[in-house]
């Protein structure tokens, strides 16, 4: 088949969360799978700043309405090889005026959103149609459009009204972002008018982009089979839940668990740790190799003397090391997390490394945490793709705490890496980590610790279970074990995505 795979972003181009880390690998699993795959972003600045001239090149050029104004749309594609983690053609859509500025796909320096994102993404999205019906001289036409999140969900509306279409798929990754806009845009954007209505885009009067993924796409489909069935509950759906409930009595509501990129995210192969193992050679030892490199290093950043990192690396070693890497805000329950760790650090010898960026009170929390306990806590506000990697490997547990995840990825990195998560029990996260109870561990099904209650208590209480197991060293290595034998390549579930787009519309 070929598809068509839009997103608002994909790693290693650019990427601010998991969006990125899901567009970066399912392509490249589905070409593997011997479909013709094309991916198209927006030519960010930042992706723009990555790439040598060389390596683009221009395969098209029209010109595409926005509001009241007309944009010279370049298509660049860019050339195999240019980035090994990327194994299928990529098109950059090139509009300066929306697109070459500096800041993230969504939010300027200052932090907040592009006054402009209606209009920058509804452009982008015409864009996508317009490629997705072959009108820019490129003689490909997909069988299939796969769209993302609220940036990319106006296409199949787009597509809806039009004759001889390929067949369109949209996968809601968090439906906490509704890309919900005035109706002054959708009148901007000349968009048809026939979408405009209670089955079409109108949503309580406002023009929203997620119900035009969610209403008009001939599948819809979340990144973990929990999150499929959560969001058709008003708790998780946002208002919504009247559109899926009737997607999902049509069947056209599915869950379809992400996997991981195992190339990147492999503790045999990884290049951004200081020792390599697996779940048969070097497992314990490599882990302890990369949990003292990870408190150096830290500690180093930190600022501390080279003599007290000496005279602390022995205690730090013997105790248990908890990771958190994330976004800072409440949906990872960070703020559980504040609350219980002053008890944690008085009541057991844990050690906290958090790496992320959010909400600024949150940050300013954990800076306090790590200047008042300067040997147990360990701090890096932003994000650092090679951190994350040495958490995954340094870290003895991981934390993920998540009010509700649609899928998640770090769980199964963890799982990879031999680091037991910590979670609760939400959307994929419920999906991918069996909990260690008794039952569980004498079926050698234990994978991790599980909570199932958004409580300060709650998450104490599986903390502390943890921290008790952790104190065995014969059951922590079986229930290491057990979770680094799971199976979360993108292969499975690339061949489901394959069997949906094969499906009758």
């Amino acid at each position: 088949m070929k598809i068509l795979f839009a997103t608002s972003e994909a790693h290693p181009l650019i990427k601010t969360g998991g969006l990125g880390d899901v567009s970066g690998s399912l392509p490249n699993a589905l070409a593997a799978l011997k479909h013709k795959v094309r991916l198209v972003l927006p030519a960010y600045q930042a992706v723009m700043k990555k790439l040598p001239e060389k390596s683009l090149k221009k395969v098209a050029a029209f010109s595409v309405s926005g509001c009241g104004r007309s944009f010279n749309a370049r298509v660049l594609q860019l050339k195999a090889g240019a980035f090994d983690d990327i194994q299928v053609p990529v098109w950059l859509i090139d509009i300066p005026e929306l697109f070459d500025r500096p800041g993230n796909p969504y939010l300027a320096e200052d932090g907040h959103d592009w006054w402009d994102n209606g209009e920058r993404f509804g452009v982008f999205s015409k864009v996508v149609a317009e490629l997705a019906m072959d009108r820019c001289g490129l003689k490909w036409q997909p069988d299939v459009v796969h769209v993302n999140d609220w940036q990319t969900g106006l296409v199949s509306a787009l597509l809806s009204v039009e004759p001889q279409r390929p067949k369109t798929v949209f996968t809601v990754h968090n439906m906490a972002y509704p890309g919900q806009f005035p109706k002054s845009l959708f009148d901007l954007l000349e968009l048809p008018a026939s979408l405009w209505h209670m089955d079409g885009v109108e949503f309580w009067g406002h023009f929203s982009m997620l119900k035009a993924g969610l209403i008009k796409s001939d599948w819809v489909t979340t990144v973990s089979p929990t999150y499929a069935k959560e969001i058709c509950f008003p708790e998780f759906a946002y208002g919504f839940e009247g559109v899926l409930q009737m997607r999902k009595e049509q069947g056209r509501l599915v869950g379809i668990l992400n996997g991981i990129d195992e190339h990147v995210w492999s503790p045999q192969h990884d290049e951004l740790i200081v020792q390599n193992y697996s779940v048969k050679k070097g497992r314990v030892s490599g882990k302890l190799k990369n949990k003292r490199h990870l408190l150096e290093e830290l500690s180093l950043v930190k600022g501390l003397p080279e003599s007290e990192i000496e005279q602390h690396i022995s205690s730090w070693m013997k105790a248990p090391l908890i990771g958190l890497v994330g976004r800072l805000v409440e949906q990872k329950g960070i703020d559980l997390v504040l609350q219980v760790l002053p008890e944690l650090l008085d009541q057991t010898d844990a050690n906290f490394v958090f790496v992320g960026s959010g909400n600024r009170l949150y940050e300013d929390a954990l800076k306090q945490f790590s200047q008042n306990y300067p040997y147990r806590v360990w701090t890096y506000v932003g994000y650092s793709e090679s951190l994350a990697h040495q958490v995954e490997a340094g870290a003895d547990l991981f934390l993920m705490p998540s009010r509700f995840e649609p899928c998640g990825l770090n769980q199964m990195y963890s799982l990879a890496y031999g680091t037991p998560p910590i979670v609760h029990h939400t959307g994929g996260l419920a999906d991918t980590v069996v909990n260690a109870t008794d039952e569980n561990l004498k079926q050698s099904l234990a994978t991790g610790f599980v909570f199932y209650d958004p409580s300060r208590h709650a998450l104490k209480s599986t903390l502390l279970h943890a921290l008790h197991l952790f104190a065995k060293p014969r059951t922590w290595q079986k229930i290491q074990k057990t979770g680094m034998q799971q199976e979360f390549g993108w292969k499975a579930s690339a061949k489901r995505y394959v069997k949906l787009y094969s499906e009758e519309c």
